[in-house]
């Protein structure tokens, strides 16, 4: 290989090869040419003009015969008669010339192709290669795209193993602006995705991933394909977000629209054909397009850390444009199914499906109500889950139980939460017992007052008692509501009492108890108030309440200051029934063993001498 490169590198100069390429433009008795060219092009050790010089010959020989060129098939076909035939000779040649045509091309095209993908080719070498792939993409028959040229070329980006960031970024700034180049990709990615392997082992959408635990962060060839496919798809902008509907393959609309619609659509809807090119008509095949090729993509084996990032883009970068969102109810429900984080983050997409699109989900505060965990604390996405918490207890149609449950969980969870969470939490049953006036029994409840006369005379004759005060008295303190129960019908939450949320009275924060304090105040005055914003207090944390802390303006500073000079740490009156001895000079501490140790100023300075 190193000979034939000092070979090459020797036996042409630049003004040798340009003449090549003239040559070859020019007349068919230099046809011989083109190879010579094309391996000057895929020589990595050529220099990069006469790569370049090469590249813009071929391209220019090839662009006037590429309408003829079919890449399906190089082979003669059966009817073209053998040699020796009489007075068919010309035929044979011609036919012989037309396949070494399309095999020169196939192999043209292979070469523009590896060298756009490898990523030591020169970057400039990457650009030209890149724009000759697309340019020779557009120069179909009757203005149509050559779809069969652009689908190799993606195939390509997907199944290399290297980085395609320069590529895809390439086609996001020059290609993908074009309506035709996203339609042709939708259908290539969706074919891709199809027909890999590893997806069809399985049709059900979502959870696939966890199959195979080697595969979970996507370390193999299997999920650089997935990646890949990913990386492209999450780039292809919608038609709202493209500036506007230009057509690559053609410069008057109608020719290029022609790829979009089959022949038969004006046939059988019994319009006109310009109708049918009607922007319209063209935005909803591409709507279907993408949806197909989005829901292909879920079916495969998801990484773990691409799941994720899929789940917390999905609501806003796929659901708006497909043609029909709620086909993706299964992947989403699937993965609400899953717990965890995973469930978090797939609560939004399907909280669009329900409120948006009328998707009916009977479980979904069961498992809402399941997804209130301390964890939820440390969440990575914990400010959007409880936004759209609140969101979704905002209906007034909700049963009593059901948001008594909520609040009195959030309640429980505020005790062992860090302050920024006591401080959302109290924000949450502040808008819940305003929305729901049916739960306010929490606040005000007595031990008497916990249930009706008919539901405790129940309660007292299961426990085999027979006057109904005496049973409720000796319940005094006990809280009935079920903290381990995941459902919220059975977690007796219309019998308890938000007796944690006067707890928070006394945090430690004083920015917690402040705000409970507050907070009480409002729901005297209703009418005067109104609902807390969650996203004030969602993403709070430590930082944020000590940045708040240190800002703000303390009108009386408190000082170290005392009348006399204390004699202990804490006063006795801390401690009832213990008593400290403590004198000027000694301090005696009696402990279990017995044995009495004395130590003093004194006996500490006699201790130095000896020592010393």
């Amino acid at each position: 290989m190193a000979t034939n490169s000092a070979k090459t590198r020797s036996k042409y100069s630049s003004a040798e090869v340009k003449e090549l390429g003239h040559q070859l433009i020019t007349s068919k008795a230099h046809l011989n040419n083109a190879p010579i060219l094309l391996s000057l092009l895929s020589n990595p050790s050529s220099p990069l003009g006469h790569a370049l010089e090469a590249l813009i010959s071929l391209q220019s020989f090839f662009t006037p015969l590429i309408s003829r060129i079919s890449l399906s098939s190089a082979r003669i076909s059966a009817d073209v008669p053998l040699p020796g035939t009489a007075g068919k000779e010309e035929q044979f040649a011609e036919a012989v010339y037309k396949k070494w045509l399309k095999s020169t091309f196939n192999d043209f095209v292979s070469v523009l192709i590896d060298l756009s993908i490898s990523p030591h080719t020169e970057q400039s070498l990457r650009v030209v290669s890149v724009d000759a792939i697309m340019e020779l993409a557009r120069q179909g028959k009757g203005g149509a795209f050559r779809s069969d040229i652009y689908f190799r070329f993606l195939r390509a980006i997907v199944q290399s193993t290297s980085s395609i960031d320069f590529v895809v970024q390439l086609l996001v700034t020059k290609f993908f602006k074009s309506m035709d180049v996203c339609y042709f990709s939708f259908i290539g990615l969706d074919k891709l995705a199809r027909n890999y392997e590893p997806a069809k082992s399985d049709d059900k959408m979502g959870m696939i991933w966890q199959d195979d635990p080697q595969n979970i962060n996507g370390s193999g060839s299997e999920g650089v394909f997935i990646f890949n496919i990913h990386n492209i798809l999450s780039r292809i902008p919608s038609l709202e977000d493209q500036v506007e509907n230009e057509m690559w393959s053609q410069s008057e609309p109608n020719h290029s629209l022609r790829s979009l619609i089959p022949e038969d659509t004006s046939k059988k809807s019994g319009i006109s054909v310009d109708e049918g090119f009607s922007t319209c008509s063209i935005a909803k095949r591409i709507k279907s397009k993408m949806s197909k090729a989005w829901l292909s993509f879920l079916r495969l084996r998801l990484p773990l850390d691409l799941y994720k990032k899929v789940l917390s883009t999905l609501h806003q970068d796929v659901i708006p444009h497909l043609a029909n969102p709620i086909l993706l109810c299964d992947f989403l429900t699937r993965s609400y199914e899953v717990g965890g984080v995973i469930s978090v983050m797939a609560l939004n997409g399907l909280f669009i499906l329900m409120t948006q699109h009328g998707l009916e989900y009977p479980d979904f505060y069961k498992k809402l109500y399941a997804l209130l965990a301390p964890s939820i604390f440390r969440a990575k996405h914990r400010s959007h889950f409880f936004q759209l918490l609140d969101s979704c207890l905002k209906s007034p149609l909700l049963p009593a139980y059901l948001t008594a449950a909520f609040a009195k969980k959030l309640s429980r969870l505020a005790l062992s939460a860090p302050p920024s969470g006591a401080l959302v939490i109290i924000a949450l049953i502040h808008n819940l017992l305003r929305r729901h006036p049916s739960i306010n029994c929490l606040v005000h409840r007595t031990v008497y007052d916990e249930l009706d006369t008919s539901q405790r005379d129940i309660d007292n004759e299961a426990r085999g008692s027979k006057t109904g005060v005496d049973s409720y008295i000796g319940e005094s303190g006990v809280d009935h509501f079920r903290i381990e129960e995941t459902d919220p019908v059975k977690a007796n939450a219309m019998r308890s009492s938000l007796w944690e949320v006067e707890t928070l009275r006394r945090h430690y924060c004083p920015a917690v108890s402040r705000f409970v304090l507050s907070l009480e105040n409002d729901l005297t005055v209703r009418a005067k108030t109104s609902e807390v914003a969650i996203n004030d207090f969602s993403s709070g944390s430590y930082g944020t309440i000590f940045n708040d802390a240190v800002g703000r303006r303390i009108k009386q500073v408190p000082l170290a200051f005392y009348k006399m000079r204390p004699t202990s740490l804490f006063p006795e009156a801390d401690f009832p029934g213990w008593k400290f001895e403590h004198g000027q000079d000694e301090l005696e501490i009696r402990p279990n063993n017995g044995n009495d140790l004395f130590e003093g100023d004194g006996e500490k300075s006699s201790k130095k001498q000896r020592l010393g």
